[in-house]
């Protein structure tokens, strides 16, 4: 990387090592997960209950959440989650325990929908605190290079999750969850030893209701961060293809556990590439365009991966439509908080998880409901070309957005 100074600070290290663990054992889990459920049942719409299960509790505590990011200590906030993580992966091992054979169980799944509650619960209350740890890492003129660094090594470590995933899943799935549960306690220490560049504002005023709605209020008014994650909201929304991939792997590809995994890997091999070059050399000018570009991209590889039925081609579309949503997530991640005060950081990273949340988990529920009704292709197809729509609706209806030149044009608005 050019900035060698960056690689030398102990608590970027830091905070990308307890980052990267934290995305290796999350992969690994929801991969084991996604399949686990789809090889009970063999019903694609319980793949959607596990996402829908995950994206409530980010609903129902984003006040909570924004709040206790904003005024207790971030770091420490992430280190209990993450412990509260590793408890419901030692559940999932406890539940896959009593199971047996997946493939001559008849056990009830409502037991995975119970832990995927409390686990999507805890997760509610990490994701703000996390996202806004990073931020105060570095000082503002080394935050771009920061988001891509981080954004780099998530990816990357979220090919080695579903890889590793698909191996032990073929073995066990309890020795999977177990080994999630011990990547999650590894990643603890890294956190806590992290030290801050930019000192937070830490929100000291009595909790209520005005306070939490502060995040919400900040968003609405703020033309650019509304913007910026309602795309990536309505675009993964539509284009929700991953979830389906345990359906995608058995029923259009003909492959096993392995394959699988490898196929749940490919997203975090082009993500991870992109990254990479990324930071060695952000975007740095046209930053509203490219944003608009690479999401019509990724929208266009999932018509492509909705298509086909060759394992190679639906492998590279993978790779290529993560390594265009690379570049999308790494301009969002430098934008909303070049955009929000300190002391805001928690509450609109907990609104900002509510819309992630919605692209992510509600896209795999569309995902799963629409899958059982009209068929996979046309359901991972259909949610392409719905993406390339709504970047044409926000090219068109969201001018500040496509106006964006460099970052500094969205500091110096919020200065």
């Amino acid at each position: 990387m050019p900035d060698d100074s960056l690689w030398r600070d102990h608590s970027v290290r830091n905070v990308l090592v307890s980052g990267s663990l934290s995305t290796i054992g999350l992969t690994l889990l929801l991969a084991v997960l996604f399949k686990q459920v789809f090889d009970l049942t063999g019903d694609p719409l319980t793949i959607g209950i596990i996402g829908l299960l995950q994206f409530v509790p980010a609903v129902l505590l984003v006040m909570v959440s924004g709040y206790v990011a904003d005024r207790f200590d971030r770091r420490r906030v992430t280190a209990l989650m993450t412990v509260g993580r590793l408890l419901c992966a030692l559940a999932f091992a406890a539940y896959s325990r009593s199971v047996g054979d997946v493939a001559t169980s008849t056990a009830a799944v409502w037991p995975i929908y119970v832990i995927t509650v409390v686990f999507g619960s805890i997760d509610a209350i990490s994701i703000p605190a996390r996202r806004a740890v990073t931020p105060l890492v570095v000082e503002r003129t080394r935050l771009p290079r920061l988001i891509s660094a981080s954004q780099a090594t998530r990816v990357l470590s979220s090919i080695v999750g579903p890889v590793l995933g698909g191996v032990l899943y073929s073995r066990s799935a309890e020795v999977a969850y177990v080994v999630a549960a011990l990547i999650w306690l590894a990643s603890v220490p890294p956190m806590l030893r992290v030290v801050y560049a930019v000192t937070p504002e830490v929100v000291t005023d009595r909790p209520s209701f005005r306070l939490a709605m502060e995040g919400l209020r900040f968003v609405r008014r703020s033309p650019i961060v509304l913007s910026t994650i309602s795309l990536d909201m309505f675009a993964v929304l539509f284009g929700g293809g991953i979830a389906l991939l345990p359906v995608i792997a058995t029923e259009r590809l003909g492959v096993g556990d392995i394959a699988y995994g490898w196929l749940r890997a490919a997203p975090g091999i082009g993500a991870g590439l992109t990254g990479l070059a990324l930071a060695a050399r952000p975007v740095s000018r046209r930053v509203g365009p490219t944003l608009l570009v690479t999401v019509a991209v990724f929208g266009a590889f999932h018509i492509v991966l909705g298509l086909t039925t060759s394992y190679a081609v639906a492998f590279g579309a993978l790779v290529l439509a993560a390594s265009a949503d690379m570049v999308s997530v790494n301009i969002r991640s430098t934008l909303v908080p070049l955009a929000t005060p300190d002391a805001q950081l928690g509450r609109v990273s907990a609104v900002e998880g509510v819309f992630i949340g919605a692209s992510n988990e509600l896209g795999a529920f569309e995902s799963g409901v629409a899958a059982r009704w009209v068929g996979v292709p046309w359901t991972v197809s259909g949610g392409g070309v719905a993406t390339i729509a709504i970047v044409g609706l926000f090219a068109a209806f969201v001018p500040s957005l496509r106006r964006i030149d460099t970052y500094d044009d969205v500091h110096h608005q919020r200065a």
